[in-house]
């Protein structure tokens, strides 16, 4: 195998676990997602009511909810539904690091 051949087999490899890494969101992403989703459903909104609330799709908010996407929440989207919710940023975190 020539090295060329190599060293575009482990940039493959590298490209493949960046993919499986972002897929997997991590313990706090997981935490976030929960506590939005437990919000938002306490609140009695929708999906599409809630992703109209954020100036989101509702598509992406159920990209979201769904462990088997990628999707995650940015700090501007927590910031967001801190204010749609009417509670503090700290309210959707966790006390403690994870």
């Amino acid at each position: 195998m020539s090295t060329c051949t190599r060293v575009l087999k482990f940039y493959d490899t590298v490209i493949r676990l960046i993919m499986i890494n972002k897929a997997n969101p991590s313990e706090i992403e997981l935490y976030v997602i929960a506590r939005i989703k437990q919000k938002r459903q306490d609140a009695k909104l929708s999906q599409s009511k809630f992703a109209l609330e954020m100036n989101l799709s509702y598509g992406f908010i159920g990209q979201v909810e769904n462990p088997k996407r990628r999707a995650k929440y940015n700090l501007n989207h927590i910031n967001q539904a801190a204010k749609v919710f009417g509670c503090s940023v700290k309210d959707l975190m966790p006390d403690s690091p994870l």
